[in-house]
């Protein structure tokens, strides 16, 4: 991979990784500024608190692909450029250029990239995050174990290069969820709720 490559792969995965589908989607449909609202995050998670279920929907399946068209454009560069872009897509949407780098929480473009990267372990990363978050109602803590169990199968896979591509990841979301993790320590962290917000 030249130097030419490198740079222009992790500028593009950063830049597509830096699009605030979920702000962008609020306010196409007229609702108020998702950032002054619950967690102040532009995911999937707070647009969900506005009510609206399919619009939480849509925005967690769009941050998801853009993980997942990031990587698969990467692929064609190697192993190293798709590693590459996984990390710097996350990065991205946590810290988006756009919005002065006040992102979301990097969850759903992750599951994106490992779908992407190991489509196995991206199913299962998935399956963890339905499991633990329809049985304790925490969004946090589903994110924070699901994307935790990623490098270690990776590593389980014999492949430490995704491994540590992984482990990359997994400390930039819980960095994103520092507050989440205080809460939850605190006793007060929010849980998900179904339910539409009365007018």
């Amino acid at each position: 991979m030249s130097t030419y490559e490198f740079f222009a792969g992790f500028v593009v995965a950063y830049l597509i990784g830096s699009i605030p589908f979920g702000l962008i989607i609020t306010r196409y449909f007229g609702l108020s500024d998702i950032r002054l609202i619950g967690s102040h995050s532009i995911g999937a998670t707070n647009v969900l608190r506005t009510g609206h279920k399919s619009l939480a929907l849509v925005t967690a399946l769009l941050d998801s692909c853009k993980g997942s068209f990031v990587v698969m454009s990467g692929w064609q560069f190697g192993d190293s450029m798709a590693y590459l872009a996984a990390i710097w897509v996350v990065i991205g949407h946590c810290f988006p250029l756009w919005i002065k780098f006040k992102g979301g929480k990097g969850v759903a473009t992750a599951i994106g990239v490992w779908l992407a990267l190991a489509t196995d372990i991206g199913v299962i990363v998935c399956l963890l995050w339905l499991i633990i978050a329809f049985i304790f109602r925490y969004a946090s803590a589903a994110s924070l174990a699901a994307t935790t169990v990623a490098p270690l199968l990776a590593w389980n896979m014999g492949n430490p290069a995704l491994a540590q591509a992984g482990i990359v990841i997994v400390s930039i979301i819980w960095l994103r969820h520092y507050h989440n993790i205080c809460r939850i320590m605190a006793g007060c962290e929010s849980k998900i709720t179904l339910c539409k917000k009365k007018q």
